[in-house]
């Protein structure tokens, strides 16, 4: 009996690793982990245990409220203007909004919302389908998306339907800390949260693979506590760094988008509908000169393929081919030193 306990306590820890372990790594490491060689058994346990993916989902989320966090709201629009670009269907996104600032009245143009002052597109436009909005988005309310227990007469349009075989893309933006993310300025979400919202996704088998991007202060410290599988984390910035806004907008009077966002979506627009990007060509994009913070990588449990072999479009996009009639809108740098985000 002890011999068959210490047999499932070592395939447990090949396989999930330990929480209190996961490394937060630079694109360095990151490649060199490509050419390492994934351990087989627990590649083979991974791939016993899981569907084919067969769908795409998005959960985008911005925590801030109040006119001077105008960049996380336009952070959150890119994302979500570049998955209806790729074909994402407004059924597969849940999108997040703490506050309205197409509406606020400091915004010198009613109903729009830019993320630079040079192509000037109009993110908000006129077929956004907002989720949550408002005091809607909390803690509470984001775990719930997560972990797909509803209060009853929740509408279909407020549920993450995944199963099995779904990829899930989750974005968050806003203000946080060591292991903290504030929602609202009033209330936090905790690594350990995250982790354990995570986890039951994966016992309840909600997702096939997930990836889950962070752009605020030290974001690569949300990470730390995760331990399920078949997840990979990017971050902004590592612990005891700031994350930073890119430049001034003179016409809104205030920054427009974040550095690592920016980066992110410029390489967006640069992917297409069967497009061969993958998400290593995403990853060395994210350049700490640019960004003026180190990105934080977690992939301790991502063990199953390389990153060489996961398409961009496994996440950004749908599933099927569909063509939107939206064309790329490449975003030219404006370079400014800006207060952290």
């Amino acid at each position: 009996m002890m011999i068959r306990l210490l047999a499932a306590l070592a395939l447990f820890s090949m396989t999930f690793g330990d929480p209190a372990s996961n490394k937060v790594t630079s694109i360095e490491s990151l490649e060199e982990a490509e050419m390492a060689h994934t351990n087989t058994k627990a590649e083979e346990f991974l791939r016993r245990g899981a569907s084919s993916h067969t769908d795409n989902w998005a959960v985008l989320v911005c925590t801030s409220r109040f006119w001077f966090n105008y960049r996380h709201i336009a952070n959150t629009l890119a994302v979500y203007r570049s998955l209806k670009r790729l074909g994402m269907p407004d059924s597969r996104i849940i999108l997040m909004l703490a506050d309205d600032m197409a509406c606020n009245p400091r915004n010198v143009e009613p109903g729009a919302v830019y993320a630079d002052d040079v192509q000037r597109l109009d993110l908000y436009g006129d077929s956004i389908e907002v989720d949550y909005r408002g005091y809607e988005v909390n803690v509470e309310s984001f775990i719930r998306v997560l972990t797909g227990r509803h209060k009853a007469g929740t509408p279909p349009s407020k549920r993450l339907q995944t199963s099995a075989g779904s990829n899930v893309l989750i974005y968050m933006t806003g203000h946080g800390g060591d292991e903290f993310l504030k929602f609202q300025d009033s209330e936090e979400i905790s690594s350990k949260d995250i982790a354990d919202s995570i986890a039951q996704m994966w016992e309840k088998r909600r997702y096939n693979e997930i990836l889950f991007l962070v752009d605020t202060c030290q974001a690569g410290t949300l990470f730390k506590h995760i331990y399920s599988p078949r997840l990979l984390g990017v971050g902004s910035s590592q612990v005891g760094e700031n994350s930073y806004s890119w430049g001034h907008n003179s016409y809104v009077g205030l920054s427009t988008s974040d550095r690592f966002t920016f980066v992110l979506l410029q390489q967006l627009e640069e992917v297409y509908l069967g497009s061969t990007k993958s998400l290593m060509d995403l990853f060395r994009a994210f350049d700490p000169r640019r960004l003026m913070s180190t990105p934080a990588f977690m992939t301790d449990h991502w063990r199953h393929r390389t990153l060489s072999q996961v398409l961009i479009t496994d996440f950004f996009g749908a599933t099927v081919t569909v063509e939107t009639g939206l064309p790329p809108h490449p975003l030219r740098p404006r370079a400014a030193a800006a207060p952290p985000a």
